[in-house]
């Protein structure tokens, strides 16, 4: 940082001492500057320490001038002895005294020059630990880069060097990385300002200052555009902001990169996965695991995922940007399949289907030797596992929830399988005639077909349960054939209506 006023004061070569007992002497000294005029200031930018040797207060009143230096900014005057003062006048100390204007004796033996120079050696001083500073900290954030530690560690090492918190937002306001963890709720009290920023054209930045502390928001190339937004307490300095700066082009470059290799490893993962599913043996998941880890074998479940507008991109980055080891996850066709181990099902539907245009499906436990008869030709374990997460995936998005889960769709009957209204268009259309005679005449054929289906067309309890004489019901089922035109000692037909009658 630059000299302080206190800083002049401890070099004992310059033999500067205060005059003044209140004085702040922590004010920072831009530059010193020796004038003798009355009014120096419209030479003067403010910051500075301002060096006479008297003759001004022999031609204006002392008030008049001091109140004139302070009100311009000065960080203070010395004021020189020896020469036409034999010590610092007292109404000259008083004015200083009552504008708070730092006052420092300089000896006769001290020449101006020599505090010039001083400030000149302190502020070059500075202007070097400032360039060492920043390069350290362009190294820092570049190796964290190349370390593989991704936008969370260049994050991390930026949030760091700064003792601030950063976030990176994607154009549609979401933020995709925070550190430290929780930084990520910043997001919503900046949201108008993230909004206004974004809709910028080309690079821009944004600095807000308020109660709440400091934020700089400065524009990123994403795979679409994106921000970074770094907040602390304490102002930021020009060299905090050029250390923004040059988190902002690494993590551009790092983006760059990292979505041609992203799309690359995609490319892979796809091409694998299909390899697990329709290819036996350990092949796919010998390539996969020196990558991505072993993807899970037995005991393991496949769970595919679903945006409404058919869009994979967002699910993958959503996964593929977990703090932890993401897992393997590759699009197929309009959904996202991910292989996860036993107990992780959940933790992905956290991460990526917790948005309510999401639907998920999630397969039963992966078996390596199924049962004789339940292998379906040409599909691996892994395949039937994805074939069963889509199948779910399919319902959940039918019927308009979250989560299905393969297993339920057994326990929620057939009827749970076909759309509400084509399963009731069908019901309706298939049992009209049956309906239309049991409105108009006596017979119960409705009630009687659905007796004799649960009875397994066994006759003697079917007629029991309704009642009836075992020829009444005959009668009735046959008058419920011809109506419907059906041979109901066909498996398929009594199916159909069992279904029918069920919806």
């Amino acid at each position: 940082m630059p000299a302080t006023l206190d800083d002049l004061i401890s070099d004992r070569s310059l033999g500067l001492r205060p005059a003044c007992p209140s004085a702040d002497l922590d004010r920072e000294v831009s530059w010193a500057h020796s004038s003798e005029l009355t009014d120096p200031t419209r030479y003067l930018d403010g910051g500075e320490l301002l060096l006479t040797t008297g003759l001004p207060i022999r031609a204006t009143d002392p008030d008049v001038y001091v109140r004139r230096l302070a009100a311009h900014g000065l960080a203070g005057l010395g004021f020189g002895v020896g020469l036409g003062w034999p010590t610092v006048p007292a109404a000259l100390a008083e004015a200083c005294e009552h504008a708070r204007l730092p006052l420092l004796e300089v000896p006769e033996r001290t020449p101006f020059i020599a505090i010039t120079k001083a400030v000149s050696a302190a502020l070059a001083s500075d202007a070097y630990t400032q360039v060492v500073r920043s390069d350290d900290a362009q190294r820092a954030l570049t190796a964290a880069a190349v370390a593989g530690s991704g936008t969370g560690g260049v994050l991390r090492t930026l949030a760091g060097l700064l003792g601030a918190w950063a976030i990176v937002v994607d154009a549609t306001h979401t933020v995709r990385h925070a550190a430290p963890r929780g930084a990520g709720r910043r997001a919503a009290g900046l949201r108008g300002e993230i909004r206004r920023v974004l809709a910028r054209r080309g690079s821009t930045s944004s600095t807000i200052s308020d109660d709440d502390g400091h934020v700089v928001l400065q524009t990123l190339r994403l795979p679409g555009r994106g921000l970074l937004a770094v907040g602390r307490e304490t102002p930021f300095s020009p060299v905090d902001k050029q250390v923004i700066g040059s988190a902002v082009s690494v993590l551009t470059l790092l983006h760059a990169r990292g979505d041609a290799v992203a799309r690359a490893e995609r490319a892979l993962r796809c091409a694998l996965l299909e390899l697990m599913v329709t290819v036996p043996g350990p092949g796919a998941a010998d390539i996969a695991e020196p990558l991505w880890g072993r993807p899970p074998g037995a005991g393991g479940h496949a769970v595919a995922l679903r945006r409404r507008d058919g869009r994979t991109d967002e699910l993958l980055d959503a996964l593929e940007g977990r703090d932890r080891k993401p897992p393997f996850a590759a699009a197929r066709g309009d959904a996202v399949v991910v292989l996860v181990e036993t107990g992780e099902p959940d933790a992905i539907l956290r991460a990526a289907a917790g948005r309510p245009d999401v639907h998920a499906g999630v397969s039963d436990p992966i078996v390596d030797d199924p049962a004789p008869g339940a292998a379906t030709p040409g599909r691996t374990p892994v395949g039937q596992a994805v074939d069963q997460a889509v199948h779910a995936l399919d319902a959940a998005h039918r019927r308009h929830l979250p989560v299905v889960h393969f297993g339920e769709l057994a326990g929620a009957g057939l009827h749970r399988l076909v759309p509400a209204g084509d399963a009731a268009g069908f019901a309706e259309s298939l049992l009209r005639p049956l309906v239309r005679h049991d409105e108009h005449r006596r017979g119960e054929l409705v009630e009687s077909v659905r007796a004799w289906l649960a009875h397994h067309g066994q006759w003697d309890p079917a007629a029991a349960a309704l009642g009836v004489h075992r020829h009444t019901l005959r009668t009735r089922i046959d008058k419920a054939a011809r109506l419907l035109g059906r041979d109901l000692d066909s498996p398929g037909v009594r199916a159909e209506l069992w279904f029918a009658l069920q919806v």
